[in-house]
Order: C-alpha cells, then sequence, then structure tokens
C-alpha cells in the first residue's frame, strides 16, 4: 500500500491501494472546496465541545483551533495544496491539521463522521448564501421601484395571450414583479426555517456515543436547535431541493421579466431601450443591438430547473442513511446558487439604466379597442345584463375595423345603433385615462391605487438592507442624500 493510502482515514480497513481511476472518480476536492470555511467553522465548534465533554485537554484544543484558523489563511491566501488522494474538503483539511500539529489533529474526528459533518457543512453554506440571495433579490425589487417612481405616467397595453388587453400603468406592471419576488425571498425565509437546525452529533447515523453537548455547538454556530433523529440528519437533503425549489420559482420570474425585456426592446414593440453597457452587438450585422443579458437569464432558467430534477433524482430511492450518490447533490446546488445570484445581480443594474420610451407605449394603447370592456361596463351601469352588453360592445368594435375607426373616434349617433343607452359620456368612458381610473379598486391600476403601491413597496424595502448597501428614497436620491 503507498503512503498516501496509509493517510486515508479509512486506509487500515484495506490491503490495496485506491486506483488512480477510483480516486479521480471519487474526489470532490474540484467542487467541495469552496465549503473550507464553513468545515472549519464547524471543525473549530467540535473542537470545543469535545474540550467541554472533557475528551480532549484544553492545551489539544488551543493548537487545533489554531492550526485550523492557519489552514483557512493557507487556502484564503491561495498556498494550500488540494489533491485528489484526499478525497474531499473534510479529508483535506484534516490532513494538513494533522501535519500541521500532529497527534492532536488525530483526535479531531473524535465523535463525528464525514456524514454529519458534510450535512453541516453544506447547512451552513446555504444559510450563508440564502441571505446573500434575499439581499439580491431586494436590490431587484429596488431597481424595479425606482423605475416604477420615475414613470407613474407611463401608461401600456396590458396583454393577455400576447394581444393587448386593456390599458394599465407601466407602474402597475412593474409592481407586479415586485410582488412575485417578494414571494421568492418569503420562499426562502421559509426555507431558512427548516435548514436552520444543526446535524453535527448524529455521527454516522446512530448518534454520537461521546456527552458531545448538541444544543451548544447549536448555539454556538447560530442554528435554532438541533436536528432530533441522527438518522434523518445525514440522510436528508431536503433542505438542498426546497432550495433548489424556491430558486426555480424565483427563476420563472426572472425569465418571464426577461421575455417581456427581449420583446419591448424589440423594434416591433419600441416600449424599451436597453443601455450599451447592457447590450450586445452582431459580428456581422453592424445595426444590432441585441438583448443578450435577459436572453441569458430566460436561458438560465433552465439550467436551475435542470438543477432541482438532478437532485430529486438521486435522492428518489436512496435507503437510510448515507449513499454516496449524496456526493451528486454539491453541483447541482453549488450551480444553483451560483446561476441565481449571477442573474440577479445583473437584472438590477440593466434595469436601472435602461431607457423608457413612454410616447410608444401611450401610442400602443390607441390601437387595439383596449377600452372596450369599459364600453360594455357603461351599459352594463346602465341595467343592461352583461352578457348582451358584451355582445353589443363587440358589435361596436366589429363596425370599428370594418370602417377603419377606434371606439373613441365614433360619433354618439354611431354608437347608438348598437344600443340606445349609450349618451354624451360614452367618448370620456373609452378613453385610455378614463379607463386607468375607473380601476379604483384594491390592487387595480387605477393612478391612485398605484401611487398607494408604491408608498407601501416603499415603506417595505426602507426596512431591508439591499446587498447594494442603503435605500434611499427616490426624492433622497435626487438630491443626492446619503442615509446615515
Amino acid at each position: 500500500m503507498k503512503d498516501k493510502d496509509k493517510r486515508k482515514p479509512w486506509g487500515g480497513r484495506f490491503m490495496e491501494g485506491t486506483d488512480r481511476l477510483v480516486e479521480a472518480f471519487n474526489t470532490s476536492i474540484p467542487f467541495d472546496r469552496r465549503l473550507f470555511r464553513h468545515d472549519i467553522r464547524g471543525s473549530i465548534a467540535h473542537a470545543r465541545a469535545l474540550a467541554k465533554a472533557g475528551i480532549i485537554g484544553k492545551g489539544e484544543t488551543r493548537k487545533i483551533i489554531r492550526g485550523l484558523t492557519e489552514i483557512e489563511r493557507e487556502i484564503e491566501a491561495g498556498e494550500f495544496t488540494f489533491s485528489d488522494d484526499m478525497e474531499d474538503i473534510h479529508m483535506a483539511v484534516e490532513g494538513r491539521l494533522i501535519e500541521k500539529i500532529g497527534h492532536a489533529g488525530g483526535k479531531l474526528h473524535t465523535g463525528r463522521s464525514r456524514n454529519d459533518q458534510v450535512a453541516l457543512d453544506m447547512r451552513l453554506y446555504l444559510r450563508e448564501e440564502i441571505e446573500g440571495i434575499e439581499a439580491l433579490i431586494t436590490d431587484l425589487q429596488l431597481a424595479l421601484l425606482d423605475v416604477a417612481e420615475n414613470h407613474t405616467e407611463a401608461v401600456l397595453p396590458g396583454y393577455t395571450h400576447l394581444q393587448r388587453a386593456q390599458p394599465v400603468l407601466l407602474a402597475h406592471h412593474l409592481l407586479a414583479y415586485y410582488e412575485a419576488l417578494k414571494r421568492d425571498n418569503g420562499r426562502f425565509a421559509d426555507c431558512m426555517k427548516r435548514l436552520n437546525r444543526m446535524p453535527l452529533g448524529a455521527g454516522a447515523l446512530g448518534g454520537c456515543p461521546y456527552p458531545i453537548d448538541r444544543d451548544s455547538v447549536a448555539k454556538e454556530l447560530g442554528f435554532k436547535g438541533v436536528t432530533a433523529n441522527s438518522m434523518d440528519s445525514v440522510s436528508d437533503r431536503d433542505f438542498c431541493i426546497e432550495f433548489c425549489g424556491a430558486a426555480s420559482i424565483l427563476m420563472v420570474h426572472l425569465s418571464r421579466l426577461s421575455e417581456e425585456l427581449v420583446v419591448w426592446s424589440s423594434q416591433e414593440f419600441a416600449f424599451v431601450e436597453l443601455s450599451d453597457a447592457f447590450s450586445t452587438g452582431s459580428s456581422i450585422m453592424p445595426q444590432k443591438k441585441n438583448p443578450d443579458v435577459p436572453e441569458l437569464v430566460r436561458g438560465k432558467t433552465g439550467r436551475v430547473y435542470g438543477n432541482l430534477m438532478a437532485l430529486l433524482t438521486v435522492m428518489k430511492a436512496l435507503p437510510l442513511a448515507y449513499n454516496k450518490d449524496m456526493q451528486e447533490d454539491k453541483e447541482p446546488l453549488f450551480d444553483t446558487v451560483d446561476t441565481v445570484k449571477g442573474c440577479l445581480a445583473v437584472l438590477a443594474p440593466m434595469l436601472k439604466t435602461m431607457k423608457i420610451n413612454s410616447g410608444r407605449m401611450l401610442e400602443a394603447t390607441r390601437d387595439g379597442f383596449l377600452t372596450a370592456t369599459d364600453a360594455a361596463d357603461y351599459l352594463v351601469k346602465r341595467g343592461v345584463p352583461f352578457r348582451e352588453a358584451h355582445h353589443i360592445t363587440g358589435q361596436a368594435v366589429a363596425y370599428c375595423i370594418r370602417e377603419g375607426k377606434g371606439l373613441e373616434d365614433l360619433s354618439l349617433e354611431e354608437w347608438r345603433r348598437f344600443s340606445n343607452r349609450f349618451g354624451e359620456d360614452i367618448k370620456e368612458v373609452v378613453s385610455v385615462y378614463s379607463s386607468l381610473k375607473s380601476r379604483d379598486t384594491e390592487g387595480g391600476t387605477a393612478p391612485r391605487r398605484v401611487k398607494a403601491g408604491l408608498r407601501a413597496a416603499r415603506r417595505e424595502l426602507d426596512r431591508m438592507k439591499p446587498a447594494s448597501g442603503g435605500n434611499l428614497s427616490t426624492k433622497d436620491r435626487q438630491a443626492g442624500g446619503r442615509r446615515k
């Protein structure tokens, strides 16, 4: 057996060295090295728990903690040598610790298994990443709110089936995404509640045979409590799946927003223009300005969905407790974290720098008979059953199509061809702004309701801390002010 195999924590059982193909196939160092800070933090807490239980001496504990702290600095400085023969980040850190401090380093793994160690590291890692993602979501909400507050008068067609349906305020449209993102933040917060339980002390699967104070370790590491069942502790990856599920729903919303930006920035719509800094060109067509950022967000959505499906498939038929299959949880999880963070980070500044073509949006509301429903509602308010009113208005629309007119172009005489219930005031009713004002229920697109929604959203964001730091009101930002 080679010397490197003797260093493996399980090497005593084996007479032959590990085949190099197995080492390359088995290793997770290329991707789980990102857990080094969390692994070291958990190991320091475990060392203190061992000392508190009288299993290792205080002097040994100090040496272990000092050695782990030095290893963390080595990794951060790029001075640490990772190799496949150490298999994973846990063995890499422990192996280096023994090199540095000798016999005492070999005592650190007392009372724990890599099974509960990795479960701990993953929870510590994901807890940290969720906090960062929540802040980035808040940043994107802030960007949406900034655009909405700066264009409170802008009107555009609302669409169903991608057909012009009714006029809405742009601010109302953007607040719809604000609400979706608020739910996304809530889902990540819920995920945090369930993952924030400490699995360390579960051992390989049956628990720890030493008098470790799990509650004390949980408190030191910032967990709300400990996991209740040792087998579940090491075999559970629900928190990873739940995170990827929340991330997938978030990406639904980012993809839908991106799709609208792609459509809106086309020459056919021309509602918005993305800044040059967030666009690319064509290698052959000099005139092109391509919305690559929202297109990529739209494309990366499928990647996140795939990661969720990969995790579900890995876990779907595993018997309790730990199985090596579960090593395949990390790459989908890590990729989801990186992808979601990247999409959120690029969308916020892109929104803030895009140009809104309010005139083109308003012009688009003039076609498509967007106020036809208002004409039907006009008749309903005068005693006509809605279905009959709907039919009458449909006849008026058909007439307009034949005559090449809009509803606002019809004379009172023309309106009365379809119903004598129409009065002179119908002309005002079918105007775009009258239509907006009429939708004056809570959550509607009436200007006063939208302004109330903007104020409520601003108050919500003022209670949060976006990742970009600070959260000034529109007035403060325009004045160049800074929150102290």
